[in-house]
């Protein structure tokens, strides 16, 4: 090789051009890109997986990072509507809070259900009557003296309202009257959080005997739990009927039990929208699907999204209309 070639590849701009060669396309736009920083208001139970997913999505985009707050679906909600701080992507543990809020503000106007969950009781070996306590006996274990239960704020919290709208259920299905005041006189305003995960130290301590809490949880923590029916425990659509029939008076009006169905949105007012609407394609895909079933979630072949219209082009193909 001649000399004067050996040193026009030897040199810093050569190799850097041949290393830059190497380097996938998508890498090199995504290290090229300017910074983003993506902001997202999720349920207090997608903590843990969405972690697993924002390690994921930033690692397979260097130039973003994502900032996640985490609590009750309605105080995120009304985090944008009433306070208008921005977010780029808001999870809820209740599809009908976007509506409800982020429509009624005119700050949406479409949502996409991406997992379902089941409402259950966890509990330790430390819990009271721990070796009684069956799936059949449940509602009598949870009325005893004595026995202290933990559970979210129904007026801040889907999980909240849905254990109580559970409850109710639960009186109809065994055909117990009064079974939801019973339960619920051993689960005082004391041993009510904001959300339900602010109490799993507590149930781990013995200070708590019993948290109502979702079941994705449950599997998350390695808790023992009850395997409720799925008549009463909100994961079965097709039980839609008799869920209806289940309701709990709360600070944001009454509200009637329907299917658990975690639900995700892009708010008008998001910072980042091109960004956001990647995160979601990551989430709805298969990618961020295993990662929600392996922390315990029912997952859909396709989210379900409340008008196909109203979309993001690009989430169209994972999505399909909201069975009426």
């Amino acid at each position: 090789m001649n000399r004067p070639l050996l040193a026009a590849l030897t040199a810093p701009c050569c190799l850097a051009a041949i290393g830059l060669a190497l380097v996938p396309a998508h890498a090199v736009a995504a290290t090229s890109a300017p910074p983003v920083t993506l902001t997202i208001f999720a349920a207090g139970t997608l903590a843990a997986p969405f972690k697993k997913i924002d390690e994921a999505f930033m690692r397979q985009y260097p130039n973003v990072k994502i900032e996640a707050q985490f609590g009750g679906s309605v105080k995120m909600v009304k985090q944008v509507t009433e306070l208008h701080q921005v977010a780029d992507v808001v999870a809820v543990a209740d599809y009908s809070v976007i509506p409800k809020y982020l429509f009624a503000a005119k700050d949406a106007d479409w949502y996409a259900g991406f997992v379902t969950n089941a409402i259950t009781f966890v509990y330790t070996d430390k819990s009271k009557f721990a070796g009684e306590i069956t799936p059949k006996n449940w509602y009598q274990i949870l009325a005893r003296p004595g026995v202290q239960i933990g559970r979210s704020n129904p007026d801040t919290d889907p999980s909240g309202y849905q254990t109580v709208q559970m409850l109710d259920l639960a009186g109809k299905y065994y055909k117990q009257p009064g079974l939801a005041d019973k339960v619920l006189a051993n689960a005082p305003k004391t041993n009510m959080r904001n959300t339900e995960t602010e109490l799993v130290g507590a149930l781990e301590s013995g200070q708590i005997d019993y948290l109502a809490i979702y079941r994705s949880d449950a599997r998350q923590h390695k808790f023992k739990y009850l395997d409720l029916p799925p008549q009463i425990n909100l994961s079965d659509a097709k039980y839609s009927s008799f869920y209806a029939q289940g309701s709990v008076h709360t600070a944001n009006g009454v509200l009637s039990a329907k299917p658990i169905v975690y639900a995700v949105t892009i708010p008008h007012s998001a910072a980042h929208k091109e960004w956001a609407v990647k995160y979601l394609h990551y989430l709805l895909g298969k990618d961020g699907q295993r990662v929600m079933a392996a922390s315990g979630f029912g997952t859909v072949a396709k989210a379900l999204a409340s008008d196909t219209d109203k979309v993001p082009a690009q989430l169209k193909p994972l999505t399909t209309p909201w069975p009426k």
